[in-house]
Order: C-alpha cells, then sequence, then structure tokens
C-alpha cells in the first residue's frame, strides 16, 4: 500500500468536519473502517488528524505569517495545516515528502492554481526551521493560548487558579496523544490468563497501572496492540477500555452484591459495568440515559461482558413512587474540561457560559438523585471536569438546601498532579 494513503484519508477528515457537527473522532472512525489499512498507517493518520486539530491554533498562526492574515478556504487552509503539522511537530515524516504530498493533494482536492502557493509556504518554512522552532517556543511563553492551542479564555482561566506553571503542564497534558488503559472484567476473566492471552496470542504490549482507588491487576496499561475491536480477548468480554480516573466515582460507591443501585446518568456504561463487577453480577442496578441510542451502546457492553443485573432505562419513575435506593451515583454530564486530551474538538467547541449552564442542569440531577436515596444511604456526585462551578459549587449548593444529607468526602483528580484525567467525586450520605 502507498504510503501516501494515511495522509489522504487525514486530509479527507479533516476537510470533512469543516462541515460536519459529528466529532473528528467518529469521522475518522468511519473513514479507517471504509479502507482497512495497516494498524501501522491506521495509527498514522490517526497521529496526523489528532495532531492537526490540537495544534490548529499555532498552525494557523504559521499560515498567518506567510499569508498576511488572509483568509483560505476551508480545505485549503486544513491542507495547509496537515503540511505544517508533519513538518514542525513529526519527526519520522521527511519534510520534502511532507511538501510533495500536501502539494500533490492539493491538486487532486481541485486546488491546482494553488500547487504553487501550498509549496512556497511549506518550503519557505523548511529553509526557516530553527528560527520558527525558536519562535514556536517563545509563542508558547508570550501567547501561551496560541503557542499551545488553547482557547484564549480557558488558559486565563486555568492561570488564574493555578498559576501559569501548573496551568501550563495542563495545557501540555492535553496535547499529549492519551494512553489506553484495560479494565479487566472479573465477571469472565482472571487477570493472570488475560495477560498470558495478550502475551502468546494477541500481541499486546501492557504495563501494570497502580493508584490508591485501584485494586490490584485491576487496570493495566496497553503500550501496543491491534485494533481493540478486533481482539478476541475483546470480544468476549474479557476487559473494558477505560481511563483509570473513572474508577474512582465506584470506589466511593462502594456498592455491595445484593443491593440497588441507580446510575442515573450511565451510558455509555464504563461505570455502570464496574459497579455490576464490584457486586458481582448480582443485585438491581437501574442505568437511566437520555438517549436509546446511547443506551444501545450501554446494552451492547453489558452483553459483551456478561452483565446480566443491569436494567438500562430510558425514563424513571417519580421519586414518589419508586423504591428508594440503597446507593445512588450521579455521573452528571458537564464541560469535560478533565478528558480534553481525549476528546479533540473540545477545545474549538465549548465556551465559557456553558459552564454555568450545566452548573444549574447539573444541580438538578443531584437533587434527582438525592430524592431517591434511602435514608442512610450513599448519594455519589462525580464529573470529569476541572471546574470549581461544576463540582465544589455544586456540591455546596446541593448541601446548603439538604441539610438531611452530610459531606463524608470529596477528591479531585488533576492530570499535572495524579497522571491521569481530570475528575472530582463527592461522596454524601442522607441522614438515617
Amino acid at each position: 500500500m502507498s504510503s501516501q494513503k494515511p495522509r489522504e484519508i487525514a486530509a479527507r477528515v479533516l476537510q470533512r468536519r469543516e462541515n460536519s457537527n459529528d466529532f473528528t473522532e467518529n469521522l475518522l472512525e468511519r473513514a479507517l473502517a471504509e479502507t482497512g489499512i495497516s494498524p501501522r498507517d491506521r495509527a498514522l493518520c490517526q497521529e496526523l488528524v489528532y495532531g492537526v486539530v490540537r495544534w490548529q491554533a499555532a498552525l494557523d498562526w504559521l499560515i498567518a505569517r506567510k499569508t498576511g492574515g488572509r483568509t483560505q478556504k476551508a480545505a485549503l487552509q486544513e491542507l495547509l495545516r496537515l503540511g505544517l503539522y508533519q513538518i514542525f511537530w513529526l519527526d519520522r515524516i521527511p519534510d520534502h515528502a511532507a511538501v510533495n504530498e500536501t502539494v500533490e493533494q492539493a491538486r487532486r482536492d481541485g486546488f491546482g492554481a494553488q500547487a504553487g502557493f501550498v509549496n512556497a509556504v511549506l518550503r519557505g518554512y523548511i529553509r526557516e526551521m530553527e528560527a520558527t522552532r525558536a519562535a514556536l517556543k517563545q509563542l508558547k511563553d508570550e501567547q501561551p493560548h496560541v503557542g499551545w492551542s488553547h482557547p484564549e479564555w480557558l488558559v486565563n482561566r486555568w492561570r488564574d487558579r493555578w498559576g501559569m506553571e501548573r496551568a501550563t503542564r495542563l495545557l501540555e497534558w492535553n496535547n499529549t496523544p492519551p494512553k489506553t488503559f484495560a479494565r479487566v472484567n472479573a465477571l469472565k476473566a482472571d487477570p493472570g490468563k488475560l495477560l498470558q492471552r495478550w502475551r502468546e496470542d494477541e500481541d499486546v504490549d501492557y504495563d501494570f497501572f497502580q493508584r490508591d482507588w485501584l485494586s490490584e491487576n485491576l487496570i493495566f496499561q496497553l503500550k501496543s496492540s491491534p485494533p481493540i475491536a478486533t481482539m478476541p480477548s475483546f470480544r468476549h468480554g474479557m476487559f473494558y477500555v477505560q481511563d483509570p480516573s473513572t474508577l474512582l466515582a465506584v470506589h466511593e460507591l462502594s456498592p455491595r452484591p445484593g443491593e440497588s443501585i441507580l446510575d442515573l446518568c450511565a451510558a455509555p456504561g464504563g461505570k455502570t459495568t464496574l459497579i455490576a463487577q464490584w457486586m458481582n453480577n448480582e443485585g438491581r442496578i437501574v442505568a437511566c440515559d437520555t438517549e436509546d441510542s446511547r443506551l444501545a451502546i450501554l446494552k451492547d457492553n453489558c452483553a459483551r461482558l456478561g452483565i446480566t443485573c443491569v436494567e438500562p432505562v430510558l425514563h424513571l419513575e417519580p421519586a414518589t413512587t419508586s423504591k428508594p435506593y440503597d446507593r445512588v451515583l450521579v455521573d452528571a454530564p458537564c464541560s469535560n474540561t478533565g478528558v480534553m486530551r481525549r476528546r479533540v474538538d473540545l477545545r474549538w467547541r465549548i465556551q465559557s457560559a456553558e459552564i454555568e449552564r450545566l452548573r444549574q442542569a447539573q444541580l438538578e440531577l443531584l437533587r434527582a438523585g438525592g430524592r431517591r436515596v434511602k435514608p442512610g444511604g450513599t448519594l455519589i456526585y462525580s464529573t470529569c471536569s476541572l471546574e470549581p462551578e461544576e463540582n465544589h459549587q455544586v456540591v455546596e449548593l446541593f448541601l446548603k438546601e439538604q441539610p438531611a444529607f452530610k459531606e463524608e468526602s470529596r477528591r479531585e483528580l488533576i492530570p499535572f498532579n495524579d497522571g491521569v484525567d481530570g475528575a472530582f467525586v463527592a461522596r454524601l450520605r442522607s441522614a438515617a
């Protein structure tokens, strides 16, 4: 297969996202599924697409320097970004190859008249390589929102909260490709046998991973593997792909076999299925979500993992008529700022006003969860946001208006401190 193929696919995906409301991850996955390219080419294509989206602001700054700030057609802008990303961010692609293939792609995409312009921009930067690298480094200090390619309001918010040194560590984290973690499904797999299968049958290179909220040999980092969906151990439900940070909420929930649990915002099911695992698939888990399509994913995951104690529901019974639950998990929809490196479009979609809007919805969900907890029962509030308005402030507002609940613990995971995605978890208890 031509080595050019991954770059052609990357160009198509990047151009499609300009006219699509879908996430880049979904566009890329569909494009890759149609091609059947090798794992190596697949990885390169993914790196190109995600890298261009992550570094978009810095790439556009480079383009503006060579074009007098003139606006380019969206598809042509994406091609320039793609060429410059290869030159300045990828060491494994020769500069001449990046230029030649970007120019050829421009011709294939109907920009033949602009091929010379594309060539001039890219070759001009190759001649100025060292000076440009120095300028990009300086940009991170002088205009960090451009140099680190994040919205200015978000960089300012994090700087004001943590100081520039720690904020910079978070910006750097967000621009680093995320690691892949596998959570062993103890309902179907013994960790030792799963690891043996990975080593001997599936060509998986893994590493052990431990944090204080994780039980031993529960989570492993997959350093390299075949495409996850093709692995027999995955298809047979022996593991679930899940960042370690997401397990903290279930650790704090601490469900037990035979209990009744409400997971108020359950899909796609990572926490739900771990709750079932903690319960040894014994008891009742009502898993609620707001969309049939999302519940369908949860059902598929439960079926693959061999879980039968989960009852997916689209609409809850009124709290006045339903039996209360031993434990309730409110894993609230949020701004997702703690998982920004996994969701490459997020930084360009999120708006500051959305955080206040989300806080109101989150508080209402926590109220709904509180109405469904047994006396003496446990209520967990969690998000994958880093923003105090969505975390501490929601809990404090709830406790102020609900004196029957007492706070037992509160914990925040921050990438630059904990080496995992961001998360917030508070454990509350209803009066007996």
